[in-house]
């Protein structure tokens, strides 16, 4: 029998990255540390919109984050998230091959 606790946390990893503004801040910081005050511009959201969805990333264990004066420094803590987003990457082209097949035959 599968632990439920385990299907419960699983499933809060899955919940935090199924969120595409959590997807684009983590690609934004794949390249290394950024303040909030750098991350914001770049994002079609409001500060506080953007703020809450680190927090959520940090509070999950993906990011870190570090204040300096009146600014919070954010960094990638789990770099493994990436290769989890490589494999989805994988098996959505590999959907897509297929349904493109069973169209292709279906015409």
């Amino acid at each position: 029998m599968i632990d439920p606790k385990k299907l419960e946390i699983e499933s809060q990893l899955f919940t935090v990255l199924g969120q595409p503004t959590r997807l684009k801040l983590l690609y934004k910081l794949r390249d290394g540390e950024k303040c909030v005050c750098n991350i914001h511009p770049a994002m079609k959201e409001d500060q506080s919109v953007v703020s809450r969805h680190l927090i959520k990333l940090r509070r999950m264990g993906l990011l870190s984050s570090r204040k300096e004066g009146v600014s919070v420094y954010y960094s990638i803590a789990e770099p493994r998230v990436f290769r989890l987003l490589e494999m989805a990457d994988d098996i959505l082209r590999d959907l897509a091959q297929k349904h493109a097949r069973e169209v292709a035959g279906a015409l």
